[in-house]
C-alpha cells in the first residue's frame, strides 16, 4: 500500500494521464475497478457531491456486460472529495457532441467503448514507474484507500460503509491465553470465544 506521502507523489503524477481521474476516484473513495469503470454520469450527484455505486462492469464471452453489484451491501452512496468533484465537473463539461447523454459511462476508451480493467492495470503501473513508486496490484489502491481512511483518524465502521465490505470481525484471540474455560473443548487454534473471554 502507499504511504500517505506516496499517495500524493502518486497523485501528482498521475491526474495528466488519460486515466488519471479513474486512479484518483480508486484512491479516494476505495471502489473496485468493476465500479468505477461502470460509472455513468447520472450516477453522480453534483449538489450532495456523492456517486452512486449500483452496477459493475465485467467482460464476458460476448462482449461487455454490466451486472448489478453482488451483494446488497455493495450497493452504497459515496461522499466525494470536492478536489474530486471539480475534476468530474471539469471532464464533464469537456464532453464532446456525441457523449451528451446522461447514461454515457465516466471512463471510455478512445474508441468510445468500456475500459479494460487489465489495460488499466497496465497503465497504472507505468504511472508507478514514472513516479518512482513501487509495482503494486491496481486492487491495492482499494486497500491504500482503506488504509489511509484509518490513519487519518476515520471510523472503521464509516470506512466498511464506504468500501461495501462486511463490518470487520472481532479480532481473533489464542483460545490457550485468553479462555481458560473453554480450552479443554475447542480445538488449540485461533478462535473466537464470546462467553469466557476476560479482559
Amino acid at each position: 500500500m502507499l504511504n500517505p506521502e506516496e499517495a500524493r507523489r502518486f497523485l501528482r503524477n498521475t491526474l495528466s494521464h488519460r486515466y488519471g481521474l479513474a486512479f484518483a476516484i480508486a484512491l479516494t473513495t476505495g471502489m473496485r475497478p468493476s465500479e468505477y469503470l461502470a460509472l455513468r454520469w447520472s450516477d453522480i450527484d453534483w449538489v450532495q457531491q456523492t456517486l452512486a455505486v449500483s452496477r459493475t462492469l465485467a467482460k464476458g464471452s460476448r462482449g461487455w456486460i454490466f451486472n448489478d453489484t453482488k451483494r446488497a451491501r455493495s450497493r452504497r452512496v459515496i461522499k466525494l472529495q470536492s478536489w474530486i468533484i471539480d475534476l468530474l465537473r471539469r471532464r464533464y463539461e469537456e464532453r464532446d457532441n456525441s457523449d451528451l447523454s446522461s447514461d454515457e459511462q465516466v471512463f471510455r476508451t478512445a474508441a468510445g467503448g468500456p475500459v479494460n480493467s487489465d489495460y488499466l492495470a497496465r497503465c497504472f503501473k507505468r504511472v508507478l514507474l514514472a513516479a518512482g513508486l513501487e509495482t503494486m496490484r491496481l486492487h491495492d489502491l482499494r486497500h491504500t484507500a482503506a488504509s489511509l481512511a484509518l490513519s487519518a483518524g476515520v471510523s472503521p465502521k464509516v470506512v466498511s460503509e464506504q468500501l461495501g465490505t462486511p463490518a470487520a470481525p472481532l479480532p481473533w484471540i489464542p483460545t490457550r491465553t485468553f479462555c481458560r474455560i473453554c480450552r479443554p473443548k475447542l480445538p488449540v487454534r485461533w478462535k473466537h470465544c464470546y462467553f469466557h473471554r476476560v479482559a
